[in-house]
């Protein structure tokens, strides 16, 4: 069967043309003519935006591939946002689930995800909108380098493997299982990207029209605008009913998008806009002001992932991988490994009383037992050795079945008085990765994040709009001007 991910696809690259067509209804001057598609990409050197795209799911690939590998010195901090949350997201998922909602959320969750990735880019370049087109497309881009070192060094689990009774409405659910088993490691909740991404289109938005003194009810994309707006109200809703994301992932979600959307706002126009070669204005002394203040930023987000590391070294050992209530299942991810390799995967039952039952078993094998958000732990149980833990024990699996993702089946058997059983998980992997990798991928959300603080200081020191996207160096009241 074809994965989820190409059928989406398919249908975004059939629909494509029709919303093009249908958000330009109103005035058709704005479309580019199909028999000029191609110099406009030409023109306007759109090719560097697919470039664009190619690097983003590059540089996921490698972020993907470090995240579990590191786990063994970055732990995870699930315990804490659970702490201040507690559980209201599986009174939500409790008092909405419905069978056709479920239905409806899972396709909306990664359907409309990869529209408004795609389809937003597409659209505002055959609308005419060339700085939009830009903007939209290093949207994508940045906002997902800006969350890398959150997903490294600040691993949170997804609401369904950590709350009691919490189904994982979006993860087991047939081929959608393997899917999601091979595109995200299910600790990447904070922050939410489907939050972030269309956030920050939506910011790009006000900025833009803002700067040009025209109210956002007044531009001819008010009807797209409002568009992804109500994606993302939805959006806010679903990561939370589909058993994924915590309460907290929304306003974090929206702080990485509104970093990225201010940042690219006030990089886009020295690219494109007319005002001399990118770095026109730099002088030693600006040089020498970037560097020192957006470093000195840089070095304090540094610090703060340092000592979480040095306290995730000290708390480590106290806080369980997944905690599972009576009848709940659950799994890790083992990732794919290349031949002659394996990974030892060490499980402890932290129950007093209770046993755990565990299970290894290649993904695409378990989609038949993975139904309607719950786990078939019979059926599943039926293909693959199970093997019992008994309380305060630990045992050791080998996993070493190349090029396949693998899946750790955690099983409570207990009855409904049993209690919640907790258990711990280390997967050593072979190359046992260094942090040094994950520090360098984290350079540029540092810088990023320095940039846009320092920018908008000089924005108010200057006496400028806060959302001016005029370089510096046009600046009129100040030395910023020399």
């Amino acid at each position: 069967m074809a994965s989820p991910y190409w059928v989406m696809m398919g249908i975004i690259l059939i629909l494509t043309p029709v919303i093009c067509w249908l958000f330009t209804a109103h005035k058709p001057t704005m479309r580019t003519p199909l028999r000029k598609i191609g110099q406009m990409i030409h023109d306007q050197r759109y090719y560097l935006h697919i470039m664009g795209y190619i690097v983003i799911i590059v540089w996921k690939g490698i972020t993907d591939k470090l995240n579990e590998p590191i786990k063994t010195h970055t732990g995870h901090w699930t315990d804490i946002v659970y702490g201040l949350e507690g559980e209201i997201v599986l009174w939500i998922q409790q008092a909405f689930e419905n069978p056709s909602l479920t239905a409806f959320l899972n396709f909306h969750y990664l359907f409309i995800y990869l529209f408004l990735i795609y389809v937003t880019t597409v659209y505002f370049a055959f609308s005419g909108e060339r700085d939009m087109t830009d903007k939209v497309t290093l949207n994508y881009l940045l906002i997902y380098a800006i969350a890398v070192p959150y997903y490294l060094f600040f691993n949170v689990e997804v609401t369904s493997s950590w709350i009691p009774g919490m189904d994982a409405l979006l993860y087991h659910d047939g081929t959608y299982t393997s899917f999601y088993v091979s595109h995200d490691p299910l600790d990447n909740a904070v922050p939410s990207l489907h939050v972030a991404i269309p956030f920050g289109i939506l910011l790009l938005n006000w900025l833009h029209v803002k700067e040009k003194g025209v109210r956002l009810r007044d531009w001819e994309h008010w009807r797209y605008h409002v568009f992804i707006a109500a994606n993302t109200i939805l959006f806010m809703f679903s990561i939370l009913y589909l058993g994924i994301h915590w309460i907290i992932d929304i306003p974090l979600g929206m702080a990485v998008g509104g970093i990225g959307a201010l940042f690219i706002h006030q990089k886009q126009p020295r690219l494109r806009n007319g005002y001399g070669t990118t770095f026109r204005g730099f002088t030693k002394k600006k040089w020498k002001d970037h560097i020192l203040v957006e470093g000195l930023v840089g070095l304090l987000l540094l610090a703060a992932i340092v000592g979480a590391l040095s306290l995730q070294d000290d708390r480590m050992d106290e806080v369980p991988s997944f905690r599972l209530g009576p009848g709940d299942s659950t799994y890790d991810i083992v990732q794919q490994i290349s031949f002659h390799e394996s990974v030892e995967v060490s499980i402890t039952n932290w129950g007093d009383e209770q046993t755990l039952e565990v299970l290894l078993i290649v993904v695409q094998n378990s989609e038949n037992a993975m139904v309607d958000g719950e786990i078939d732990w019979e059926q599943l149980s039926s293909f693959s050795e199970v093997t019992t833990i008994v309380p305060g024990d630990t045992i050791k699996l080998t996993v070493d079945q190349p090029k396949v993702w693998t899946l750790v089946v955690l099983h409570h058997p207990g009855g409904e008085d049993s209690g919640i059983l907790e258990v711990a998980i280390t997967n050593q992997y072979p190359d046992n990765a260094s942090l040094t990798s994950a520090y360098l991928l984290s350079i540029p959300s540092l810088w990023i994040t320095g940039n846009v603080v320092y920018r908008l200081v000089r924005v108010k020191k200057s006496g400028m709009e806060w959302y001016s996207s005029l370089p510096s160096h046009t600046w009129s009241s100040n030395e910023e001007s020399e």
